[in-house]
């Protein structure tokens, strides 16, 4: 087969498929290949029909197809799949030809891919896609990252392929070095877990609450995607309570109340405990799946215990009002909490990740695309070493005007008996974060009571340990060192 294709895609599930397509589009030549040869037939003969897609029924063919240095994306199922395609490619390339992770692989997984095919000569990229099918269709969001010098040859693809923004600048730049393109889009999805759980505590709290109808609270959340809250999830969540089935009643009413998920919720918050940073509002999304999960369980505690949800008493527009401001201010802890995740990892492991940039690939193409994507973006900008997002002037002033509309909502919740474990947690994040002093001189006083770990003193220079004998029984002996 001669060489022509610009790439070759493995795997033909939809974002495979869309992905193939938008590169045709933009005038690329892709050469694809499935395991199963009659899905390559088939999308040759109806998708695909009238590009210039090529068929490959061997990966021999694929790589064959290929221009040099060949690249060659995988959009196989994470984990294992991944690298047995990767143990049959290697056989078929050459030193300087591309590999390419467009899967949800965990980041370490991704480092290790990158270092052993070094051995080999043979350049790995592991990115983030974000954006769904529609997303991979007509411009997703994209972060690479892997072998620096692989860059070069897939910036043309993937930037023109990509979302863009207002001033066409696309959704898609370097991320950094070994997982961290994974690693960005595992905090992409943290964050996604979070702010879905937000909205979804915003659409109960209207309709048990106040009872509203679901075409009034899609009417409210039409309201707030002109404004402020102005993102992909409050667009199509107007979308969903107003779209109704083929006998004319919701389609959302039919829904059976168990979430789903595929896992990088969950990734994002066991690396958040591994690193020591307080992920609490994405580890609760996490957990808010995890309980609606026990559907029969509930159904059962509902029946001994009956239900406790009453109705708000006060006036009504005022509390929308009051749901909107409180919808905001814990959607920024979100996207604060995330940040301080990358944060955190990229001085660990050396990636120096340009918090800026994420903020404007996130700008369009992806779930969590969000107006105020720009403010964070901004304020990066204005200070790189930023700490917390929440400390920054523009968001210090919209969580202060915020804050007391978001006690009022999280307090009427609590008193009316609807969990909204997404708010707040993050309300009390908010709170223990801008708290001087907080109760943990007596959690450590405990544990030096029952374990000898020692303690800091707030009259003593930080980095000196003490020990007190609370019992007279207890002797001068400690435990392992001590670790804030």
């Amino acid at each position: 087969m001669t060489p022509t294709a610009d790439i070759g895609i493995v795997g033909l599930a939809v974002m495979g498929q869309n992905l193939a397509l938008n590169m045709s589009d933009h005038g690329f030549v892709v050469a694809v290949y499935n395991r199963t040869g009659a899905k390559v037939d088939h999308f040759l003969a109806n998708e695909a029909r009238g590009t210039t897609v090529i068929g490959a029924q061997t990966l021999e063919q694929l790589v064959g197809a290929l221009k040099r240095p060949r690249r060659v994306m995988l959009m196989v199922r994470a984990g294992q799949p991944v690298d047995d395609m990767i143990e049959a490619l290697v056989p078929l390339l050459e030193p300087g030809d591309v590999i390419i992770d467009g899967g949800n692989s965990h980041y370490p997984d991704s480092t290790r891919r990158m270092q052993s095919l070094a051995e080999k000569g043979i350049l790995f990229i592991g990115t983030g896609i974000s954006g769904g099918e529609i997303g991979a269709r007509f411009g997703p969001s994209i972060m690479p990252g892997g072998s620096p010098e692989a860059w070069p040859l897939i910036k043309p693809i993937f930037q023109a392929i990509a979302a863009k923004v207002a001033d066409g600048s696309p959704c898609c730049d370097w991320v950094g070095e070994e997982g961290a393109g994974h690693f960005v889009k595992m905090v992409h999805n943290g964050i996604e877990y979070g702010d879905m759980q937000l909205v979804s505590e915003a659409y109960d709290l209207m309709r048990q609450a106040l009872g509203m109808p679901l075409e009034e609270i899609s009417a409210v959340f039409s309201d707030w995607n002109d404004g402020q809250l102005n993102s992909y999830l409050v667009e199509i969540t107007a979308d969903i309570l107003a779209f109704k089935d083929e006998d004319g009643t919701p389609v959302l009413d039919k829904i059976l109340d168990a979430a789903g998920q595929k896992g990088t919720g969950k990734r994002a918050a066991a690396t958040a405990l591994d690193y020591g940073i307080p992920l609490t509002l994405i580890g609760e999304a996490v957990f808010a799946r995890d309980l609606s999960a026990l559907k029969a369980e509930r159904q059962a505690a509902s029946a001994a215990f009956g239900s406790r949800v009453s109705s708000y008493k006060g006036e009504r527009s005022d509390f929308v009002n009051d749901l909107g401001q409180a919808l905001y201010v814990s959607k920024v802890v979100s996207y604060a909490q995330g940040y301080m995740l990358m944060r955190a990892v990229s001085r660990e492991l050396g990636w120096n990740l340009a918090y800026g940039k994420i903020a404007l690939m996130w700008r369009g193409g992806c779930i969590i695309r969000a107006a105020f994507l720009d403010d964070i973006r901004a304020a990066y900008e204005r200070q790189p070493d930023l700490t917390n997002l929440l400390v920054d002037p523009v968001f210090r002033q919209r969580m202060q005007e915020g804050e007391l509309a978001w006690r009022r909502v999280v307090g009427a919740a609590v008193s009316l008996g609807i969990p909204t474990p997404g708010m707040s947690s993050a309300l009390a994040y908010y709170d223990g974060y801008r708290r001087a002093s907080l109760p943990a001189n007596l959690l450590q006083a405990q544990r030096d009571y029952f374990g000898a770990h020692t303690y800091e003193r707030v009259d003593r220079p930080r980095g000196e340990f003490f020990h007190t004998n609370w019992t007279g029984q207890g002797g001068e002996v400690t435990a392992a060192a001590y670790s804030a």
